[in-house]
């Protein structure tokens, strides 16, 4: 769950609250801003959001006003529905309200300096149900899906090179929406060709883009026995987001390298950094794991040498959480083929 960090935190009566509310309205800019960044203020508490959430019926639409206007207001005023949107209820109101609407006509809108925090808002607001089939727009066939695109379009577009990477969060979203049945098959829709964009991002240097990618493979591999097709459809980015992080950090011989497509053995042929993350390595290992469930799932890990790449992994592999899943899909592969070949490390 997103949270920003506020200035300082202020304390102010009920009674003084209901002014407060009303003075983000004020048509005084100098008085807007004095309001709004109370209010941001107050949400940097458990007891200001409290005595806050008690007005959300109208400060939420007041706030949402305020997005449009320049950043010295709008950024206050988005850290402060980062903050409320914490609180479930207060993210069903928002999104009862149209509030990923409002997010996402500003977030394309030229010059938003407030990019960064809308994407985190949104994050918030795709907890629920009800957010991600508005995010989807699942009530509209003709424009269904048009936001996703559009934001994994920027997640892949947009710089990972610099400090300041405004759409990094975007990979959380993409975790939120895969975990729903509807979410996952509008990702893997060949038609839309949106995972194969997602997968590639898994070799940014950015650790939430990784995670995001790795978490939203993961989710979408549960399709795999009525999607294999289209997962297999990106096998030329799959397999690496897949393998490449469970490994190890040996060098393989030209023996096994041979028996793999070249986009796996020409990394696996030289000295590289693992991925330190276990959690993205369970990821891999699961996804792994859904796609064998598969007999086609199965060959198709075979035909890239998966099986010796897990073998090899499992060895270098320290985490007893990461070994566990070693573990799950090794029993797959040796029950699935008649081979021995990963069997003997199972045991481990």
């Amino acid at each position: 769950m997103q949270r920003v960090m506020c200035k300082e935190e202020s304390r102010v009566m009920p009674t003084e609250l209901e002014e407060l509310v009303g003075f983000l309205s004020a048509p005084s800019p100098q008085v807007k801003k004095a309001a709004v960044d109370i209010v941001q203020g107050l949400t940097g508490s458990e007891d200001g959001l409290q005595s806050l959430c008690s007005h959300s019926d109208v400060l939420i639409p007041s706030l949402s006003r305020v997005l449009s206007e320049k950043k010295e207001v709008s950024e206050p005023a988005a850290e402060a529905l980062i903050n409320l949107s914490q609180k479930p209820e207060q993210a069903a109101k928002m999104v009862a309200m149209g509030m990923i609407k409002t997010a996402m006509d500003i977030l394309y809108k030229q010059g938003s300096g407030i990019t960064g925090l809308l994407v985190m808002l949104l994050v918030n607001l795709t907890q629920s149900d009800d957010g991600i089939a508005s995010l989807l727009q699942t009530g509209d066939e003709k424009i269904q899906g048009l936001y996703l695109m559009k934001l994994v379009r920027s997640f892949c577009t947009s710089s990972t090179e610099t400090t300041d990477d405004p759409f990094e969060h975007v990979g959380s979203i993409l975790v939120n929406i895969s975990k729903k049945d509807s979410g996952r098959k509008m990702l893997l829709d060949p038609k839309r060709g949106m995972l194969k964009q997602i997968v590639r991002q898994f070799d940014s240097t950015n650790p939430l883009r990784k995670k995001g990618v790795s978490g939203t493979i993961r989710n979408c591999c549960f399709e795999a026995e009525t999607q294999l097709e289209n997962l297999l459809l990106i096998s030329e980015f799959l397999w690496p987001t897949l393998l490449l992080p469970v490994a190890g950090s040996k060098v393989y011989s030209e023996h096994d390298t041979s028996k793999m497509p070249l986009e796996l053995g020409s990394a696996l042929s030289i000295e590289r950094e693992p991925v330190g993350d276990p959690e993205i390595r369970v990821q891999a290992l699961e996804s792994l794991y859904l796609i064998s469930l598969q007999e086609a799932g199965r060959r198709a890990l075979w035909s890239v040498n998966g099986p010796r790449i897990l073998q090899v992994g499992y060895e270098d592999e320290e985490d007893p959480k990461v070994m566990e899943a070693f573990e799950q899909v090794g029993s797959l592969l040796v029950h699935g083929s008649g081979t021995e070949e990963f069997s003997t490390q199972t045991s481990k």
